[in-house]
């Protein structure tokens, strides 16, 4: 089980809310991703620098999960790091990115995942903007991006309703 936070059918971020984790074969998730989701989610590959399709991206909206759809970052928190990657200051809440140690390729950084389905997303670096200094530096096609005026087709089921959203923790990120 998973604790994150996710969105009501009036587009309020609510929760953290308790679900389990989405947990598939690789046959299944095959079957839902493009095999570049497939390479970069299931197997923590990257994408090639300055390719990505989010990366020039300044429309308003929420990058969700390219895997399982949970919502990780919003736009207005994505900032032009110059890496080629789209970067974010800050996840839509702490809860939705896992971090773990990664010390592949000969050096230590921090990976991120989604916290429903353990997709690999990118890393998180010290060098981003003040206060926090942390750059969230993300795969394209790891992420979904949902316009702003189109956010409650992102409602979870587990967000019931606006009132019990609000009871447990409101349009908090």
């Amino acid at each position: 089980m998973v604790h994150v936070r996710v969105f009501n059918k009036v587009g309020q971020l609510v929760g953290p809310l308790e679900m389990p984790k989405l947990v598939l074969s690789d046959d299944e998730w095959r079957q839902r991703l493009s095999p570049e989701q497939f390479r970069i989610l299931r197997s923590s590959g990257t994408e090639r620098p300055f390719c990505g399709i989010l990366l020039d991206n300044k429309k308003l909206g929420i990058y969700a999960c390219a895997g399982c759809g949970l919502p990780l970052f919003m736009s207005d928190a994505k900032f032009n790091s110059g890496t080629g990657w789209p970067s974010f200051f800050q996840p839509i809440a702490a809860e939705n990115v896992a971090e773990r140690a990664d010390h592949s390729h000969g050096m230590t950084r921090v990976e991120i995942n989604c916290a429903r389905c353990d997709g690999h997303l990118g890393h998180v670096f010290p060098d981003g903007p003040p206060p926090k200094r942390l750059r969230y530096c993300l795969n394209s096609e790891s992420l979904r991006f949902t316009p702003s005026e189109e956010i409650a087709t992102l409602a979870d089921p587990a967000a019931r309703s606006t009132a019990e959203g609000q009871r447990e923790g409101g349009n908090e990120g």
